[in-house]
């Protein structure tokens, strides 16, 4: 069977816990990332500091109305054995990680996870606990809209909002939601846990099928006990 979904409502649970076998202890706060605009509806996510601009991503096959829709990462808070618990954390800076990124569509409550694909992917293909995701080579995830693919160039050049957005503030994980100079296009990006690595995204859907969001999860926050 390929990899199931996890619990994602407790991931973005303001308060969740959850402790590493090391004795790491984490808690779960939700950081807010404006609304990204999808003025076709056809979602990306990739790592924008690779393949942004790059042709190489198609957007996923299940596509949602046109519209302005709310962003919003499960940020970690983490801490060691030997340090204040997680939801006290030191005076000075906090250990923090991106878990996840959500895209939220409408606020129906989510009864339903599927892979979000696309066009040439097959989940029939995957063998045990195997998913498809996408690869992470700059420590960076993002959500956009297939319209802002050439919004962006100046990212490939090594500055320009998306890389200002990212060296601006005391944290600097997102979510960041950036705007094109040019066309007026956005995209949302956060740091992606641990870093480089492959994740997948997955489609909510509510009890009568409605899509409800498109969440990346990062790897960051195990299972709870």
């Amino acid at each position: 069977m390929p990899m199931s979904p996890r619990d994602y409502t407790w991931l973005f649970t303001p308060g969740s816990t959850f402790a590493y076998e090391s004795g790491t202890t984490g808690v779960i706060h939700l950081a807010g990332g404006g609304e990204l605009d999808l003025p076709t509806g056809r979602v990306v996510a990739c790592d924008p500091f690779v393949y942004l601009g790059s042709g190489d991503i198609e957007p996923f096959t299940v596509s949602v109305p046109p519209g302005r829709y709310r962003v919003e990462a499960a940020v970690a808070t983490l801490a060691r054995p030997d340090e204040p618990p997680a939801d006290e954390p030191p005076a000075d800076e906090p250990h923090l990680r991106v878990a996840a990124l959500r895209l939220v569509i409408r606020d129906d409550p989510t009864t339903a996870w599927e892979l979000a694909l696309r066009p040439d992917q097959d989940p029939a293909e995957l063998k045990d606990d195997e998913f498809f995701g996408y690869g992470v080579d700059a420590g960076t995830g993002c959500f956009y809209d297939a319209a802002a693919e050439e919004a962006f160039p100046e990212a490939q050049e090594d500055e320009g909002p998306l890389w200002d957005a990212f060296e601006d503030g005391d944290w600097s994980g997102g979510p960041h939601l950036v705007t094109s100079p040019s066309t007026g296009h956005t995209l949302v990006a956060v740091t992606s846990g641990w870093g480089d690595g492959c994740y997948p995204t997955w489609i909510g859907r509510s009890a009568s099928g409605e899509v409800t969001c498109f969440l990346t999860d990062f790897f960051v926050a195990p299972d709870p006990s």
